[in-house]
């Protein structure tokens, strides 16, 4: 019993000691968003379906001719403060990476014909948000990692990618 007891309070202090190191990296941990602005067209249209279906499910977001959006993409890091720089990570070189993997492949463009990264899939907000988080997470250093992608499709209407 004296041993089982022992046993028990080490993997305690050991949980406890895991915990304090996990509190300790979420209070230094900083998150920076940088805002990139892009227009694009696109149509939401289910081939599978009836263009009555399609009209009933999108509305005049189906309609054969496209409609366009201003989109406003928020993308945020999470990380810790580099203590030489004070910086999480230069948010020039953030700009530059996401004008380099997303804007250069979206902005004035159909989405639905033109963007690699949304060929076969349903060009909604949320499909989007999801593939915008796959261009740019390869491209971050090891140490600066993702946190959220907000976009933007109206003043009203956003969708927020956390990953997964």
């Amino acid at each position: 019993m004296f041993i089982n007891a022992k046993v028990r309070r080490k993997s305690l202090t050991a949980k406890l000691a895991y915990q304090m190191l996990f509190l300790q990296k979420l209070v230094r941990m900083v998150y920076l968003t940088r805002l990139e602005h892009f227009n694009a067209a696109h149509k939401l249209f289910n081939p599978n379906w009836s263009v009555e279906k399609n009209d009933e499910v999108f509305g005049v977001c189906a309609n054969e001719n496209w409609h366009g959006h201003n989109f406003e993409l928020f993308v945020t890091i999470k990380g810790e403060v580099d203590a030489e720089t004070g910086f999480l990570f230069d948010v020039k070189k953030l700009s530059t990476i996401i004008k380099e993997h997303v804007i250069k492949k979206v902005d004035h463009k159909n989405l639905n014909m033109d963007v690699d990264f949304l060929r076969g899939k349903m060009c909604s907000t949320e499909n989007l948000a999801i593939g915008i988080w796959q261009q740019l997470e390869p491209h971050l250093p090891e140490a600066v990692k993702l946190h959220c992608i907000k976009l933007y499709e109206t003043p009203r209407i956003y969708v927020e990618y956390f990953g997964g």
